[in-house]
């Protein structure tokens, strides 16, 4: 298992909640959650090795996001 982390452009939880149908359907996710209170908005997702960056971002831009993986 690994993780990943995103800078994003999510500002409410509002926003977040209606992330959740996306992510569900993102293969190999684990986990996942979104720190409202950082700067940069950070996703972090726990997800197995099947699972990749580019899954996730595009799941963000279907759903109205911006996300930028952080190395």
């Amino acid at each position: 298992m690994g993780v990943l982390v995103f800078k994003t452009n999510l500002r409410y939880k509002k926003q977040v909640s209606a992330l959740s149908a996306q992510m569900s359907n993102v293969p190999g996710i684990v986990r996942w959650n979104v720190d409202l209170d950082d700067i940069d908005k950070i996703l972090r997702i726990e997800a197995w090795e099947a699972c990749c960056a580019r899954k996730v971002e595009d799941a963000m831009v279907q759903a109205g996001y911006f996300c930028e993986e952080l190395l």
